[in-house]
C-alpha cells in the first residue's frame, strides 16, 4: 500500500501535467454528456425504486406479524433485509448525494430525505460529501480511511494494538450503522474533549443522532414487534428485525471495503496535494483511490451501484443508474493513460480488503516474510515487538525490512 509519494516507482509517474489536465476535460466531457441526457426515464428509475422498495418493507413486516411461523419469518425475514439495503444504498446514499436534485420533487431531495439508519442525514452528508469524497484516501484527511480504528498505510507506525484491528473491523461489520454515526460526529475526539469545554456544534449533533437512533430502536425493536403479539410473533418479530440490521450492516460494510480498502488502491500524504488542486488532479486522486467490483446487475443494484465506486467517485453527483453506462469510457481513459483500473469479483475484492486489514495488523513485512519454515521464529518475533517498548520494535521492524529486501 504505502503512499503513492513513497513508492518506488509512481503509478502516475509517466504522466505530464498536460496529461492530468486532458483527463479532467476529458472526463468532464463524459460527465456533461449524462447531464444533457438526463431526464424522464432517469426519474422513472428511481420513482419506481422507492416505490418498489416501500411495498417490499411493508409486504415483509405484515408476513412478520405471523413470523411465529417458520415460512413466514424466512419470507419477512429476507423481505425486509432487502428492503433495508435497498433503502440505504440505492435510495438513501444517493438521494443524499444529491443525484436527484433536478427532479425538483421533494420527496426525493438530498435536503429532505432522511434514511433508515442511525446517522443522521445532516451529519452523514458532512462528514461523506464534503470530507471524504473533497479529501478521497488523503491520510490524516479523509477519516474514510480505516474509520479511525484501523492502521492502513504502511507509513503508520505498528502498535501492538493494530493486532486487534482485524476483530475491531469485525465488530464494526456487524454495528456498521452506529459505527458510522460515531464516525460522523467524531466522537472519540470529542469525547477526550472536558464536558464543559465540548463545542455548541457536537452537543447539538449528539443531540441529533441520539433523538435517531431512539426513534429508529423504538420502530424495529418496540413498535414492530409490539404489533405482532397477537400472534404471538414478538419475539420472532423481534429476531427479525434484529437479523435484517445486521444482514444489512454486514452487506453495507463489506461493499464500501471493496470501493475503498483492497489491495492496490492508493492513498495520498497530504503535503503532496497541492494548495490548489486542479479538476485534473482530484480527478486522477480519485481513480487512483477506488475499486470496482465486477458482477451482474442485480449485484450492481443491490450494491446501490457503488460497485461502480470508481465512476461514483469520479461523478458522485450524477444519478446511480447511469454509472454502468459510463463506466466502458472511464475504463477506456485508464487504458489511454496506462492507468491500473481496479476491478474484480465481490469475493475477490472482499479477500483483498480483508487481507490488507490483516496484513497491516502486524508489523511491516512479518506476514510477508513468514513461511512454514520460519513461522516459530517469526512468532518469537512478533512476541517480542508485542512486549517490548518502541526500541525493541524499531530493531525487530528494521530486521523485517532487511528479511524482505533478500527475499525479494
Amino acid at each position: 500500500m504505502t503512499t503513492i509519494t513513497k513508492k518506488p516507482e509512481s503509478p502516475i509517474a509517466h504522466l505530464t501535467e498536460a496529461d492530468i489536465e486532458q483527463i479532467g476535460t476529458e472526463l468532464d466531457a463524459i460527465r456533461q454528456d449524462i447531464l444533457d441526457d438526463r431526464g424522464e426515464r432517469d426519474a422513472a428509475y428511481i420513482r419506481k425504486v422507492v416505490s418498489s422498495q416501500r411495498k417490499l418493507e411493508l409486504g415483509s413486516r405484515a408476513l412478520l406479524l405471523a413470523s411465529v411461523l417458520p415460512p413466514a419469518w424466512f419470507l419477512g425475514t429476507t423481505g425486509l433485509s432487502v428492503a433495508k439495503i435497498l433503502e440505504n444504498m440505492e435510495i438513501g446514499h444517493n438521494v443524499m448525494h444529491g443525484q436527484w436534485d433536478w427532479m425538483r420533487d421533494p420527496k426525493i431531495h438530498s435536503t429532505t430525505w432522511e434514511w433508515d439508519n442511525a446517522s443522521t442525514a445532516e451529519g452523514w452528508k458532512h462528514s461523506h460529501n464534503e470530507i471524504h469524497h473533497t479529501y478521497t484516501n488523503i491520510v490524516g484527511k479523509d477519516n474514510d480511511l480505516g474509520y479511525g480504528i484501523m492502521r492502513v498505510d504502511e507509513d503508520q507506525r505498528w502498535h501492538p494494538m493494530h493486532l486487534g484491528q482485524p476483530l475491531w473491523n469485525f465488530i464494526n461489520a456487524c454495528v456498521f450503522e452506529y459505527g458510522i454515526a460515531a464516525y460522523d460526529l467524531e466522537l472519540g475526539k470529542n469525547l477526550a474533549v472536558p464536558k464543559e469545554k465540548r463545542s455548541e456544534t457536537f452537543k447539538r449533533n449528539a443531540k441529533n443522532t441520539l433523538r435517531k437512533i431512539r426513534r429508529q430502536a423504538t420502530k424495529d425493536y418496540v413498535i414492530h414487534p409490539t404489533m405482532a403479539l397477537p400472534t404471538g410473533s414478538f419475539l420472532p418479530t423481534l429476531a427479525a428485525n434484529i437479523t435484517a440490521n445486521l444482514v444489512r450492516n454486514l452487506w453495507s460494510h463489506s461493499v464500501i471495503m471493496c470501493g475503498h480498502f483492497p489491495e492496490g488502491v492508493e492513498t495520498f500524504e497530504q503535503k503532496s496535494i497541492p494548495e490548489n488542486e486542479t479538476r485534473g488532479q482530484w480527478y486522477v486522486r480519485q481513480m487512483l483511490g477506488s475499486a470496482n467490483i465486477s458482477g451482474s446487475s442485480l449485484m450492481h443494484f443491490m450494491t446501490g451501484n457503488l460497485s461502480h465506486q470508481i465512476e461514483h467517485h469520479l461523478f458522485p453527483d450524477l444519478p446511480s443508474n447511469r454509472y454502468a453506462e459510463v463506466a466502458p469510457r472511464v475504463k477506456a481513459l485508464f487504458e489511454k493513460y496506462d492507468l491500473a483500473y481496479h476491478e474484480a469479483p465481490l469475493p475477490a475484492q472482499v479477500y483483498s480488503a480483508w487481507h490488507k486489514v490483516i496484513r497491516l495488523s502486524l508489523p511491516n513485512d512479518w506476514l510477508a516474510t513468514t513461511t512454514p519454515k520460519n513461522a516459530p521464529q517469526q512468532v518469537a518475533t512478533l512476541y517480542k515487538m508485542t512486549t517490548g517498548g518502541p526500541k525493541v520494535r524499531r530493531a525487530a521492524q528494521a530486521r523485517l525490512q532487511q528479511q524482505a529486501r533478500k527475499s525479494a
